[in-house]
């Protein structure tokens, strides 16, 4: 059985990777979906789809279960994301998470749906990560040590401090014109999803 599971893995995190763990005791083969996969350098979504891979697939190494990593971009129609992420993945039998919308849309479209408590959803939080980031504060216990390496390599913590300062009264706006989220609200299906930070 091949199961899926979408996050946009800003950064992949330990409660990511404990759902994960939950998962391949489950299934023969997992997917994992990186989602809002357009979207870097951001407060909200600091890095690429290619860092995430690489978040991922060296935290993922240890798993004993065939792992494939795929990125997907937002859709803005609900009502067609499921075909969308079926697209772009390898065809999956069950779908893991815990977002009321993704259930709903998953459900919609015939597709079985599993979820699984949240691990410690009062730190592991994207948004509180990245948070952690910014100010300095102590986030390398919380992500694997893989994470960590990979974010240290390309140089994370500094992108996302450079980004997250404003000239415009300390909002985090994007960049003008790129469809950049100026926001920190965490609702759509396409992997920026409350159970997907």
């Amino acid at each position: 059985m091949r199961g899926f599971y979408i996050g946009r893995f800003q950064p992949y995190h330990n409660g990511h990777h404990h759902m994960v763990e939950e998962i391949a005791d489950e299934v023969d083969e997992l997917v994992l979906g990186i989602g809002s996969a357009g979207d870097s350098h951001t407060r909200r979504n600091p890095f690429t789809a290619g860092e995430r891979i690489m978040m991922v697939t060296k935290a993922l190494a240890e798993l004993d279960v065939t792992t494939y990593v795929v990125p997907i971009e937002d859709l803005e129609r609900n009502s067609v994301w499921v075909s969308h992420v079926q697209s772009m993945s390898p065809k999956f039998d069950v779908a893991y998470s815990n977002n009321p919308l993704v259930v709903r849309l998953f459900e919609e479209a015939g597709v079985e749906v599993r979820s699984s408590p949240m691990f410690k959803r009062e730190v592991l939080e994207g948004s509180e990560l990245r948070q952690r980031m910014i100010r300095g504060d102590g986030w390398e216990g919380l992500v694997p040590d893989e994470v960590v390496e990979t974010i240290a390599e390309i140089d994370g913590v500094s992108r996302i401090r450079q980004v997250a300062s404003s000239d415009a009264n300390g909002a985090d706006r994007g960049v003008e014109g790129t469809g950049a989220a100026a926001d920190d609200t965490e609702t759509d299906p396409d992997g920026s999803t409350a159970d997907l930070v």
